[in-house]
């Protein structure tokens, strides 16, 4: 994943749209197929199984957002959609409904490029940890092969962007780590800037492993710096000393 080699399905009611970034994507190494319509993009995924979605927003009948919609509740591929409507609302609306990035329109096929090994890049596989099962406390455990978390006795997937983000705040427990430095590592270096991604799946995450999201005692903020994931190794440390 990530390498030129992934199949790319390109979703767009305009056929030069369609030529036009195929043609770039196989120059650059990547296979391509494409769709004209939201029922035909559903089909394409559950035939073909592509390893990252290019969805355009304007189209007609179905919309890029009710497909997306549709899409999310029988598979999890990496999604970009693409559309002339950079207002931030917009750009919002899409990631809620399980986007993984928004180019808009018209863009450079070098940012478009970029931005797909970026979301190949972070829907792969993290390094893999010593244990499979790590254990925070009594309510809280991460299943880094099932990419899962057990929260209060109870198993939630987690999506490859939000275990990528907690994979990298456990990996810094203890430590306020950098808006900056967490775009980088988990979306890329040319997304160090969008700080609107970072607080969103924030919300995600802590909508999945806090018992009272509005008052997170796992994620922390550090206002204006970053996040902070609590320290547990301290905290079991001091449990094994007292006993």
């Amino acid at each position: 994943m990530g390498q030129p080699g992934a199949l790319i399905l390109v979703v767009d009611d305009e056929p030069h749209i369609v030529r036009f970034i195929t043609m770039n994507l196989e120059l650059e190494g990547f296979r391509v197929i494409n769709a004209s319509s939201g029922p035909d993009a559903l089909r394409r995924v559950r035939e073909d199984l592509p390893d990252i979605v290019l969805l355009d927003v304007m189209m007609p009948e179905m919309d890029g957002f009710e497909t997306l919609r549709a899409l999310r509740e029988v598979s999890d591929v990496p999604v970009i959609m693409l559309t002339v409507r950079s207002e931030q609302e917009d750009i919002i609306h899409g990631l809620e409904l399980g986007a993984d990035d928004y180019v808009t329109k018209p863009f450079s096929m070098r940012v478009l490029t970029s931005r797909i090994r970026a979301v190949l890049r972070r829907t792969g596989s993290p390094p893999s940890p010593e244990s499979a099962i790590l254990k925070i406390d009594d309510y809280l455990s991460v299943d880094y092969n099932q990419r899962e978390i057990i929260a209060g006795g109870k198993r939630v997937k987690l999506r490859p962007t939000e275990f990528r983000l907690l994979y990298h705040l456990i990996e810094n427990a203890g430590w306020i780590v950098p808006h900056e430095t967490l775009l980088s590592k988990v979306w890329g270096y040319e997304y160090r800037d969008a700080v609107h991604y970072l607080r969103l799946y924030i919300t995600y995450l802590r909508s999945k492993i806090e018992p009272d999201p509005a008052h997170p005692r796992y994620i922390l903020t550090e206002r204006g710096v970053g996040y902070q994931f609590v320290d547990f190794r301290h905290q079991t440390a001091e449990g094994e000393n007292g006993q």
